[in-house]
């Protein structure tokens, strides 16, 4: 009685206000624990997938920095992502990038993944790096990464390659490769020569038999 007479003296304004406050509270309760917003979200354009219970987060390749629109074929690029397990423990043994590139170098060839971990390998320093791209990787577009696990199988995703321009300018290129040392040839000197002309070793004769007197 002292509610309904008290709330009959409020604004009709500030009873919409009060019930509109309500309805999180409500839709949490009646989610339980499965509430979406205890759910975890990548914040960036970076692509995700699931691989059994280990979570592939924030999968992007980083672009070619402005004035350039592309990182040309031949090149190296940067690729950035994190790993979360909540299952057993696992090993990411490769990734392979169909199309794009000739191989994809991961932190001492193989990560592992104990029960529980987290991996991140975000940056702003690229320690995954994809080598001798077969193609000219076109900021804004798409290209397909494999991720392989050793228990959790292999998972196909659709990652973005994104301009080093704003949040990410200040993410690094992958370092330039040091070039190949030179081969040194031995110079071989000729024979010597009379006259101009080379000379090679005669064949020593062979003894000729005394004739009888």
């Amino acid at each position: 009685m002292f509610w309904s007479s008290r709330a009959s003296r409020l604004p009709r304004r500030l009873l919409i206000v009060a019930a509109a406050a309500l309805v999180p509270v409500l839709a949490g309760c009646d989610a339980g624990s499965d509430a979406p917003t205890l759910h975890w979200h990548y914040p960036t354009v970076g692509a995700g997938a699931m691989a059994q219970r280990i979570a592939i987060r924030n999968v992007f390749v980083l672009g070619a920095p402005p004035p350039a629109a592309a990182l040309q074929a031949g090149q190296s690029a940067s690729l950035f992502f994190a790993l979360v397990n909540t299952g057993s423990p696992d090993r990411l043994v490769s990734i392979q990038a169909p199309g794009s590139a000739t191989a994809v170098t991961i932190p001492g060839g193989s990560i592992s993944l104990s029960s529980s971990q987290v991996v991140l390998l975000t940056g702003p320093r690229p320690r995954a790096v994809l080598t001798g791209l077969t193609r000219n990787l076109i900021s804004g577009t798409v290209i397909t990464l494999v991720l392989n696990f050793q228990n959790a199988g292999s998972v196909r995703l659709r990652v973005p390659v994104v301009p080093m321009t704003q949040d990410y300018g200040t993410f690094s290129p992958p370092p330039t490769p040091a070039p190949a040392p030179k081969k040194h040839h031995r110079l071989v000197s000729p024979s010597p020569s009379v006259s101009g002309q080379t000379t090679s070793p005669s064949a020593t004769p062979s003894p000729s038999a005394s004739s009888t007197p």
